[in-house]
């Protein structure tokens, strides 16, 4: 094990450019949240592209602004954070063990470059286009931004003729899709790999034209390959750490999540007592995954607990969620007309769609665009959707619970008075963890007793404090009326569909009668 210096040790803010770097030679920027970021050469040849400074206008929590003034900043902004962070992490590593880990300058600016653009591909108005426009679409298909994220880079890098090896845009790439379901496979790729095709073809035309006699043959490319596939095998079982920095599909745990939750909680005016500084300096790498001290597994729960807290009262707020709904039914009418949704795979006209089109539908004059226009004049009158009521889902039917949606309240009207449509409801399914579903977090991260063990171990749920939780996951269902002389019915409904699904009003309170009565 490599030497470690005093835990105590803060390393310099400008510890992500090399010792022979002159900083007053470097273009910085001034981040309200880590001060001066200091921007390596290769990093200023993406920013300075139109397709990164995209990201200007997008704003990182899409229609909250709404609620919370403040949360305008964008996810340009966040993205240097990201890189900031990034660079530190790495930095951090080598400084440590960085003899030990082999980690050298290719290393560092791939890991930097990688949360640079790990957002690049992101659409407008926050995960609101990604899950809740693009599914009602696409039927079925599936579509991430982290999948554009890799296809802008590629883009970008043949666009401007950025001169970076490929090796590198190629891990770059990889580390942004290692936390989603398309992240690139790092050992089974090699079964496919076109040498190995190459080999097994090879010798199957061998055998079938000259026999048995070139068994020998065979076996002996057979064997050659093998050998091939353990060196390569090997290549790709190196420095699995680094994929643990950015997007850590491994548990969670990383830069991305640093900043953006100190970020959203200081733009919107929360307090925010977690220290992420405390974890990056004290993390340890064994067996190629970064761990952490068995002590700080407090600090690392309200990471986990300081972002549902973020979810619950910001990014899933009754009235952002409302405002959202609008804007979804706004992008769907519109959809036909402008083809919203037709860029998702081409990177050269993607880039071009962001948060402004919102303005072109509210100021185009054009018929086709009149009823998402009406919905945009509406949030800017605050003529919003009108919030009847919501429920926790019991713990108990959190596992086989399926989405309520506004069919299944309209078919709980009882008979007479005000019959409900399905296009007057509409039905918001908020899921709310510590990013490992209904599973306690803290068990998919290994921990470290002190620098002189090399023993890694999972902390599991009679090891923790009894003052933490011991549920991982609310399921909240929010039902709004679309027309505000609506809402009595719809509130109704809603009560009649808890006493059939539950056999009790799962609600905490009624709905009030002042806003029953509104018009």
């Amino acid at each position: 094990m490599g030497a470690y210096c005093n835990e105590n040790l803060s390393l310099p803010t400008a510890c992500n450019l090399s010792p022979s770097h002159d900083l007053r030679l470097s273009k910085h920027v001034h981040d309200n949240v880590h001060g001066n970021i200091y921007l390596d050469p290769l990093s200023l040849k993406f920013i300075d592209t139109e397709q990164f400074q995209r990201l200007r206008e997008l704003k990182q929590l899409g229609m909250t602004h709404m609620v919370y003034p403040g949360a305008v900043h964008s996810r340009f902004e966040h993205s240097l954070g990201v890189y900031w962070l990034a660079g530190e992490a790495i930095h951090k590593l080598k400084t440590y063990q960085g003899l030990e880990l082999g980690i050298d300058r290719f290393d560092v600016q791939t890991v930097k470059i990688a949360g640079l653009l790990h957002d690049v591909g992101h659409g407008p108005f926050s995960h609101l286009f990604e899950r809740e426009f693009l599914p009602q679409v696409l039927n079925g298909f599936k579509w991430a931004h982290e999948q554009m994220s890799a296809k802008l880079i590629d883009h970008i890098v043949d666009v401007h003729h950025i001169d970076v090896e490929a090796e590198m845009i190629k891990r770059v790439k990889e580390l942004i899709l290692a936390s989603s379901e398309f992240a690139l496979p790092k050992v089974s790729a090699y079964f496919y790999d076109p040498f190995f095709r190459h080999i097994l073809i090879t010798g199957n035309i061998f055998s079938l034209v000259l026999g048995k006699c070139m068994d020998v043959v065979v076996s002996c490319l057979y064997y050659y390959y093998c050998y091939y596939f353990v060196l390569m095998l090997k290549s790709a079982k190196e420095k699995q750490f680094l994929y643990d920095i950015v997007a850590n599909g491994r548990n969670g745990i990383d830069v991305d999540k640093f900043d953006y939750i100190y970020r959203d909680s200081r733009a919107c005016g929360l307090g925010c007592s977690f220290d992420f500084q405390r974890l990056m300096e004290t993390m340890r790498v064994l067996g190629d995954e970064i761990c952490y001290r068995a002590k700080d597994y407090l600090s690392i729960h309200k990471l986990f607990a300081t972002r549902a807290d973020l979810y619950r009262t910001v990014y899933t707020h009754s009235k952002v969620k409302a405002v959202e709904i609008m804007v979804v039914d706004a992008l769907l009418k519109a959809n036909s007309y402008l083809e919203i949704s037709s860029s998702i795979q081409d990177p050269s006209e993607y880039w071009k769609l962001d948060d402004t089109i919102i303005k072109t539908i509210e100021t185009a004059p054009d018929e086709e665009l009149r009823e998402s226009r009406d919905l945009i004049r509406r949030i800017r009158r605050r003529n919003l959707y009108q919030f009847c009521n919501e429920f926790a889902v019991p713990k108990d039917k959190l596992e086989h619970f399926k989405n309520v949606t506004a069919q299944d309240i309209a078919c709980s009207q009882k008979n007479g008075g005000v019959l409900l449509k399905e296009e007057d409801i509409a039905v918001s399914n908020v899921r709310i963890d510590l990013t490992r579903g209904r599973q306690n977090p803290l068990e998919s991260i290994n921990f470290f007793k002190d620098y002189e063990s090399e023993e890694k171990f999972p902390i599991p749920d009679g090891r923790i404090s009894h003052l933490l939780p011991t549920s991982y996951q609310d399921m909240i269902v929010r039902v709004y009326s679309k027309k505000p002389e609506l809402i009595a019915a719809v509130s109704e409904a809603f009560e009649n569909f808890q006493l059939k699904t539950y056999g009790v009003k799962a609600q905490v309170h009624a709905t009030p009668e002042k806003k029953k009565r509104r018009l």
